[in-house]
């Protein structure tokens, strides 16, 4: 059974885009969101000359896709002053601190290699770390303390607009990741949806936020001209960023790919226009579609 949370936030000038200070209600940790434009504000925030984590935010300038940096200092501004100097990509921090004095140097090193593990397993954004930094070593008790930290600052960057932690499918792949703790998740059990057509076979994980094409589905290797300009363009990228790849004569995809709607999905594995919710099935054969039906029957 899930706990539900309560969180304020506060807006510093009263918008949305400027400083936004965070917070879980008893819990120690808090957050604050600023963009780089503001950065030099936050010498009015004491919060921000503790010992914390951060997060850079921007667009990697390669291929074009959200990028992200984790980081920890012991005087986050200080740090932040660093970077404004020597990144270019980013253009929002989201940092984390302490209200009291007991996050230390060896406590933000820890979540910092934690965090990064967890950003790679889970591979929303292009992680711009160059190496992994190595874990500190903590007492039993801290380390479980650190644990918990993980999963409340996890709630808050979701909270302030960034799954840059949320695994996007609840399956076997993300259960290989080091910090488990950190990702446990709390959805009950979801149906695996297949989609066999001709030469295709793909699974699927519906989510709250669409749905989950699995690592290891085929994609048909033929496109139609019914299939709409933007699926033929967010194929094509998928190709391009070799989600989609050909292995031994067969396009796959080679990692779990989140989609905003089951027909967008299904549409561009076959390569035509077609209703995802009709075409996604359970090994039953129950189709998305109706077990929706059911849903707004009962």
């Amino acid at each position: 059974m899930s706990i539900g949370k309560t969180i304020r936030i506060y807006l510093d000038d009263g918008l949305i885009t400027g400083i936004r200070h965070a917070e879980i209600v008893n819990w120690t940790g808090q957050a604050i969101s600023t963009p780089r434009t503001r950065i030099k504000q936050l010498s009015d925030w004491p919060e921000s000359q503790k010992p914390g984590v951060y997060f850079l935010f921007g667009v990697d300038d390669e291929s074009g896709n959200p990028a992200l940096y984790i980081g920890e200092a012991e005087n986050v501004l200080d740090r932040l002053a660093n970077h404004l100097a020597n990144k270019d990509f980013w253009n929002e921090v989201i940092f984390f601190t302490s209200k009291d004095e007991n996050l230390t140097k060896s406590h933000v090193k820890y979540l910092e290699s934690q965090l990064v593990k967890i950003a790679k397993t889970v591979n929303r954004y292009v992680l711009l770390n160059g190496n992994a930094p190595q874990l500190s070593s903590l007492p039993r008790g801290d380390r479980d303390s650190m644990e918990e930290f993980i999963v409340n600052l996890r709630t808050l960057l979701g909270v302030m607009g960034h799954k840059a932690l949320e695994p996007i499918a609840t399956h076997e792949n993300i259960q290989k990741a080091d910090s488990y703790k950190s990702l446990k998740v709390t959805d009950t059990t979801q149906n695996i949806f297949h989609l066999n057509i001709k030469s295709v076979s793909a699974k699927a994980l519906v989510s709250n936020e669409g749905i989950v094409v699995l690592e290891g589905s085929t994609v048909s290797e033929q496109v139609t001209e019914s299939l709409s300009g933007g699926y033929k363009k967010l194929r094509n990228q998928l190709i391009e960023n070799c989600t989609i790849t050909l292995i031994d004569g067969v396009f796959k995809f080679t990692k779990d790919q989140l989609f905003t709607s089951p027909t967008q999905a299904a549409a561009i594995i076959v390569g035509y226009a077609i209703n995802g919710r009709q075409s996604w099935q359970t090994c039953k054969g129950v189709s998305l579609k109706q077990l929706e039906d059911n849903i707004e029957r009962t």
